[in-house]
C-alpha cells in the first residue's frame, strides 16, 4: 500500500479559453509520516512524437506531510504556444499531474485535452494562421488514467539499518509480473515445440 493516494482531483474552470491558466483541486491522503515534501507537477504534451515539445506548465512542493487528509488547488500557467507546432495546437493531446517523492515519482494522471475553435464557423474553415485567442480547450476529467509506480517512501531505513517497512505494492506487482508472463505453450500446438 502507498504512503500517500490521491482521493480526488477536480479541473476547475473547464471547459476554458486556451490562455486561461489551469486549475487542479487535489484531495489525498497521507497513512504514515513522510519526513520530506511530495512534488507536484502538470506536464502539457505539446507533440505525441516529439517529447522535446513537452512543457513544464508548474512544479510545486507540498510539505511538511503528516498523517491525514490533504487538499489544495495547483494553478499553472497555460502552455506557450510558441513552443509548440502550429500543426499540434488544434485537435487532441495530454495533460500530466505527476506526483513524486525524494525524486521517485509514484503517481502520474493522464487527461486528454481537446483543442479547437469555440465558434462553429472557424472550426468548419479553419483559418490559415492559428487564432490562439479563438481556441477553447476541454480537459477530459471523467476519463482520467491513473498509473501508480512502486516505490519506497523511507529510504533511510535502508541506509541505517532499521527495519523497514513492507516493500510497496508487493501484491500488487506480484499481480502486474503473473500478468505479462506469456501464456503457457498449449499442448495441441502442430511442431510440439516447448517455449
Amino acid at each position: 500500500m502507498s504512503a500517500v493516494n490521491i482521493t480526488n482531483v477536480t479541473v476547475l474552470d473547464n471547459p476554458a479559453s486556451f490562455l486561461s491558466p489551469f486549475q487542479f483541486e487535489i484531495s489525498y491522503e497521507c497513512v504514515t509520516p513522510l519526513k520530506d515534501d511530495l512534488e507536484w507537477k502538470l506536464i502539457y504534451v505539446g507533440s505525441a512524437e516529439d517529447e522535446t515539445y513537452d512543457q513544464l506548465l508548474e512544479s510545486v512542493l507540498v510539505g511538511p506531510v503528516n498523517v491525514g487528509n490533504y487538499r489544495f488547488v495547483l494553478q499553472a500557467d497555460p502552455p506557450d504556444p510558441s513552443k509548440i507546432r502550429e500543426e499540434d495546437i488544434i485537435g487532441v493531446t495530454v495533460l500530466l499531474l505527476t506526483c513524486s517523492y525524494m525524486g521517485q515519482e509514484f503517481v502520474r494522471v493522464g487527461y486528454y485535452v481537446n483543442n479547437d475553435y469555440e465558434d462553429e464557423q472557424l472550426r468548419e474553415e479553419p483559418p490559415q494562421k492559428i487564432l490562439i485567442d479563438k481556441i477553447q480547450r476541454n480537459i477530459l476529467s471523467d476519463k482520467p488514467r491513473v498509473t501508480k509506480f512502486p516505490i519506497n517512501f523511507h529510504p533511510e531505513d535502508a541506509e541505517t539499518g532499521g527495519p523497514s517497512p513492507p516493500p510497496e505494492h508487493a501484491a500488487e506487482a506480484d499481480e502486474q509480473e503473473e500478468q505479462i508472463q506469456p501464456s503457457p505453450p498449449n499442448p495441441s500446438d502442430e511442431d510440439g515445440r516447448k517455449t
